[in-house]
């Protein structure tokens, strides 16, 4: 399916399900029953990656700076991924362009080492190229061809703060989808106009429509984001195959006000954020785990 017909049906589906699941730790027996059961819903991991499909794994890849203080998506989490792609029979790699060094460089350095020598799981770095703009604001954006050209793309992003869009998730993990000096340059513009890099970002997810996004926010990260701050437990695991639907729910879960966050403001202007009344919640409501990190 290409991505403007994704697109098109995120757009035009009346109902999107966003599966949420109370999840505390990242102990690999533990963290492979609560994804599973995250998926259920959806349909498992089955329904998303068919034999012999090349499956893209993005997770966010910050920086190694920091490791341990949870600005990163969490390798156990990327481990139990990768068995469940495998499992349905797809091929998966690993990809992102982090700011600083090389996508397995940062990955070493966030303790992803072992995982990929267990699992041979590669890991490439983004290559950028032109693909014409869904929308009407941008003529043409600069995307990785890796993450375009892939069968099945699974968003694996980190709740957390963040100076410029207040809150990094699903939507704002795809900008590790532009190669590094556009990304660069897309946060000095992020400086004079927050709502038009909010807009880009949407764009951007729009154009890679991931087909599965699944958020870590076992433990989120809370501060000067995207790097600064420090961890704070939330104690929730997050999946849908909009992105955007899943970003929405994130944002009531954590009490902000969607006016406030680019990503959400332009994703509800573009008519491809769905309003929370027509988001389904099989398992537990943006209510039900407000108070996960306090229990």
């Amino acid at each position: 399916m290409t991505s403007a017909l994704k697109s098109s049906v995120l757009k035009s589906t009346v109902k999107s399900t966003v599966s949420l699941v109370r999840a505390v730790a990242y102990e690999r027996s533990q963290l492979r029953a609560d994804l599973e059961q995250l998926l259920e819903p959806l349909g498992g991991m089955g329904a998303f990656v068919k034999v012999g499909d090349r499956v893209l794994l993005k997770p966010n890849l910050l920086m190694g700076s920091r490791s341990g203080r949870e600005c990163t998506t969490r390798p156990e989490i990327v481990y139990c991924i990768t068995q469940m792609v495998r499992e349905a029979g797809g091929k998966p790699f690993l990809g992102d362009s982090p700011a600083f060094g090389s996508a397995k460089g940062v990955a070493v350095a966030n303790g992803y080492a072992p995982l990929l020598e267990e699992l041979l799981l590669p890991v490439v770095d983004f290559k950028g190229k032109r693909y014409p703009s869904v929308g009407e604001d941008f003529g043409h954006l600069l995307i990785s061809k890796e993450a375009m050209e892939a069968d099945v793309v699974i968003n694996l992003p980190k709740v957390k703060s963040h100076v410029q869009l207040t809150l990094t998730m699903g939507v704002k993990n795809l900008f590790g989808c532009v190669p590094g000096k556009m990304k660069a340059w897309w946060h000095l513009e992020a400086g004079k106009d927050h709502d038009r890099f909010g807009t880009m970002l949407v764009e951007t997810a729009r154009a890679i429509a991931p087909n599965l996004t699944i958020v870590d926010g076992i433990v989120g990260h809370e501060g000067n984001g995207p790097s600064g701050g420090e961890p704070r437990a939330l104690g929730l695991l997050g999946a849908s195959s909009n992105v955007f639907a899943l970003d929405r729910a994130i944002v009531e879960i954590l009490k902000a006000d969607p006016a406030t966050i680019p990503t959400i403001a332009a994703s509800q202007r573009l008519g491809l954020c769905p309003e929370l009344t027509d988001i389904e919640f099989p398992w537990r409501s943006p209510q039900d785990v407000q108070n996960f990190s306090t229990r």
